[in-house]
């Protein structure tokens, strides 16, 4: 069934795999442990700014670093709750089962796998490839995003999927998949050219008056 490299069919499920990688809560903590190190020195002005103060109306060495310590721990633990928490939101994927005709599907988070539900409440599929065509003399190749759209129980779950893929392909394997369900699936093509780059018209103009001086 599952004719696409993004569908995996396993014994009990096809899975709509949009990024591969370990999941739960104890994973998503430690991910975002690393990059939560920033908030402190994105905000290093205003904690030396506060140390500098109590520096000026008399305050130890030691109560200063202590002072500072706790502001920048602090910090660290805002900045890991803020990246944590749209983390553990994101999907890895989507699990069918069974894996012949679906009947039932979750989603798996970062955080974690969702609740099964009934493929019914899966009223749409949406896939929308942008295409981004070059210009006239523009020698850049075109660039193509494919993302994908569930509408599941009134609400629209937004997913990029990965590139390099085949949308007609992809379409095609997901409505083999969900249409003996009822699930309705829609592929839909965007083009643009993209646009030419603006001549600096400052530079034009500075260029024009130093050779009409020149030539005086």
């Amino acid at each position: 069934m599952a004719t696409d490299p993004l569908l995996r069919q396993g014994p009990d499920s096809t899975d709509l795999v949009l990024r591969v990688g370990p999941a739960g809560p104890t994973w998503n903590a430690l991910t975002s442990a690393g990059p939560a190190l920033f908030t402190p020195l994105a905000l290093g002005v205003p904690t030396l700014l506060v140390a500098f103060w109590m520096a000026l109306a008399g305050a130890r060495a030691s109560t200063v670093f202590v002072v500072v310590g706790v502001i920048a721990g602090l910090e660290y633990l805002i900045g890991w709750l803020a990246l944590a928490f749209p983390r553990a939101r994101d999907i890895l994927r989507v699990e069918f089962a069974p894996a012949g005709v679906p009947a039932s599907l979750r989603l798996v988070r970062a955080a974690g796998p969702d609740d099964w539900l009934p493929v019914k409440t899966l009223r749409e599929v949406r896939l929308t490839h942008k295409v981004v065509e070059p210009h006239q003399g523009d020698y850049k190749p075109a660039v193509s995003t494919l993302a994908l759209e569930l509408v599941l129980r009134g609400v629209r779950e937004r997913l990029a999927l990965p590139d390099g893929g085949d949308p007609q392909r992809l379409a095609d394997a997901l409505k083999a998949l969900l249409g003996p369900a009822g699930v309705v699936v829609e592929l839909r093509t965007e083009r643009s050219t993209r646009d030419r780059p603006q001549p600096n018209s400052g530079w034009t103009s500075g260029g024009s008056a130093s050779a009409g001086s020149g030539g005086g």
